[in-house]
């Protein structure tokens, strides 16, 4: 079915199916709506509550919504983008003056529009007779996608009580988080091996998969091993059996570009319109020095050449946190390009997969074969995936390394990039800089998740990312640490006080963006 029809479908089921009375049986029926019983065949009162979850894991719209939820939070933070624009006289995310009205974004979608709605979802499912219970398998794999990233910008979040009315406003702690969402994905992961053939989600799914219940169990099992390496550093026995859970599993990982996790709610990628029709978002420095320095042909894809006539055409980038007085001075510069021009919004990526299984492969867990192989995969999947040749070439070069940033406007801002990681993959590197090669090219080939690449960076301090030059943070962020969380949100600190308190005693600091969490392990990053 059409994506966008399939859209309009479910957003009609869904105001039918909310504008249901609990009396609906006793009244005429409205000759225009469609009868409780008829959503029921259909499944359309387990299916339309999709709709929603899938439109805010990462939001796809209204645009500015997204750019609060993750473009002036994990993309920034992430080196992947930077405003030209000066957001409240330059006092703002991206100078470290963390502004509340932006940051509750990420925790509203979710516990608007993401947390309620699989929790109807289990309730409908559960009161059936002959339940479908793949719908509740599916609806914890979209919960946990969603969630993760939440628990990753906050720290504590509101989870496992949350169909609990009397204690739905209690915190759990990060680690309790996390071992819930292997729980989680392990019972959906299981759920689903005998229900591959099942066609009941297909009219409801806003993803490439197209309802096959086969590429859900992979996603699933490829974010499972996503989540079992961001805990590496702080519980490596939790992260090594969950990992080799994942490589044993027979849902298998994503592993062609045919696989990737992708969302089309039938509207544009908000990043489009935030660069192009806005002009609020360029090219970072730290993609200009990685981009170019590697002559890496994706940089054509990801972006656009600077239209300031002084530039000539270059891609060129800005660097976060500095002086800026108006738009125009950088406005100009390199804009997100074709990489959002097909209106989708993706979740994760095959390549993505195959640099964690490198990784894997490289701390030497059961079943992960060969880190090399596997990070050479990583690239030629992610150049397959723009349409970009030359990978071979690409992957032979043992010298090009990132180059320096220089801001043509102000010299103030420039910087040496602080390493000379190489493309060619070292076998005989020390297990840092083999992952430092790892870490870098998965970067480059996540582009434009940002959330995902902002939490990579405070796991493993890579790819290199600039500290800012105005830190406006009042001491509470270390300029060279960097930021490495939100804080709490204001309603949630106004309106649940005594659970945020209590939230505030898990973290193990204060409750600002100088905070690590859980799993943000100081010290040696293998």
């Amino acid at each position: 079915m059409n994506k966008i029809l399939k859209y309009i479908i479910v957003s009609i089921i869904i105001v039918s199916y909310t504008g249901c009375t609990d009396d609906f049986e006793n009244i005429n029926t409205d000759p225009n709506s469609i009868p409780e019983r008829s959503l029921e065949q259909m499944n359309n009162d387990i299916g339309a509550p999709f709709t929603p979850m899938f439109l805010n894991v990462i939001n796809i719209t209204p645009a500015w919504n997204y750019q609060l939820q993750q473009g002036v939070i994990g993309d920034v933070y992430s080196g992947y983008m930077t405003p030209p624009t000066p957001f409240a006289g330059n006092i703002n995310n991206m100078t470290y003056s963390l502004i509340d009205g932006w940051n509750e974004f990420p925790w509203n979608n979710a516990y608007n529009n993401v947390m309620p709605f699989a929790l109807k979802i289990k309730t409908i499912v559960n009161e059936r007779s002959n339940p479908p219970t793949e719908f509740i398998h599916l609806a914890n794999i979209i919960k946990v996608s969603a969630m993760h990233r939440v628990t990753d910008i906050y720290g504590p979040i509101r989870y496992t009580k949350f169909d609990d009315f009397a204690t739905t406003g209690e915190y759990d702690s990060q680690e309790l988080v996390y071992n819930t969402f292997f729980n989680d994905l392990k019972i959906a992961i299981d759920g689903l091996k005998d229900l591959e053939t099942s066609q009941l989600f297909a009219p409801f799914d806003l993803s490439a998969f197209g309802g096959d219940i086969t590429k859900w169990r992979k996603y699933a099992n490829s974010l499972r091993l996503r989540l079992a390496m961001r805990v590496v550093k702080v519980d490596p026995t939790l992260a090594k059996t969950q990992g080799e859970l994942a490589l044993a599993s027979d849902a298998g990982f994503l592993e062609s570009n045919s696989d990737d996790m992708k969302i089309d709610g039938g509207f544009p990628n908000p990043i489009l319109e935030i660069s192009s029709s806005w002009g609020d978002i360029r090219m970072s420095a730290e993609m200009e020095s990685i981009l170019e320095g590697y002559n890496d042909g994706r940089k054509e894809r990801y972006f656009k050449p600077a239209t300031d006539e002084d530039l000539a055409g270059a891609y060129k980038g800005i660097r976060m946190g500095i002086d800026i007085t108006a738009k125009t001075q950088y406005g100009e510069y390199s804009g997100v390009g074709k990489v959002v021009e097909k209106g989708t919004v993706q979740w994760m990526s095959a390549s993505e997969v195959w640099f964690l299984r490198a990784e894997a492969a490289l701390r030497g867990w059961a079943g992960a074969g060969d880190a090399k192989t596997h990070y050479e995969t990583g690239i030629k999947t992610s150049f397959s995936q723009h349409n970009v040749d030359g990978s071979a070439t690409y992957l032979a070069d043992n010298t090009s390394t990132p180059k320096d940033f220089v801001d043509v406007l102000n010299p103030a801002n420039n910087i040496a990039y602080p390493s000379d990681v190489k493309i060619a993959y070292n076998n005989a590197g020390t297990n840092e800089e083999q992952l430092e090669q790892i870490i870098t090219q998965k970067w480059i080939a996540m582009f434009p998740e940002g959330q995902e690449a902002w939490s990579e960076f405070r796991r493993t301090g890579y790819p290199r990312i600039f500290p800012v030059v105005i830190n406006n943070s009042g001491g509470k962020i270390d300029t060279d640490i960097q930021i490495r969380r939100i804080d709490f949100i204001l309603g949630e600190r106004n309106t649940n006080t005594a659970n945020v308190e209590q939230a505030r005693t898990l973290l193990g600091g204060p409750d600002n963006g100088g905070t690590r969490l859980w799993w943000d392990i100081a010290g040696g990053n293998f």
